[in-house]
């Protein structure tokens, strides 16, 4: 079974950087859509960003500060988060769509099958 565990959260000054990890186990070589996601208390789970096939998408609120890489060599997905605003407080979660790359790469948190268990990023003002 394909494994997920993020690592990186913590508590951060605004405007401070965090570099979020997501360490994947369970199958060699992944080709499918991978993403970081978001919840904050009371809202709805919420892609940050994406990648897939060297392509990326960005949430609008993020756009700029936040860099989304992975390591194939490593199995390892990376968010790199700087100028980080309270807003931006909430339980991160990485994500794998399907193992194969299936031509799309849904921003919907429902259709990805396999998640981690989530880090907390808090950021005070």
């Amino acid at each position: 079974a394909v494994q997920l565990v993020e690592s990186g959260g913590g508590l951060v000054q605004a405007g401070g950087s965090l570099r979020l990890s997501c360490a994947i186990s369970g199958y060699t070589r992944i080709t499918g859509c991978m993403g970081w996601f978001r919840q904050a208390p009371g809202k709805e789970r919420e892609a940050v960003a994406t990648i897939v096939t060297g392509s990326t998408y960005y949430a609008d609120a993020v756009k700029g500060p936040f860099t989304i890489s992975q390591d194939n060599a490593e199995n390892t997905l990376y968010l790199q988060m700087n100028s980080l605003k309270p807003e931006d407080t909430a339980m991160y979660y990485c994500a794998v769509d399907r193992i194969f790359w299936r031509g799309v790469c849904p921003k919907s948190a429902a259709d990805f099958v396999h998640w981690g268990q989530g880090t907390q990023v808090t950021v005070s003002s």
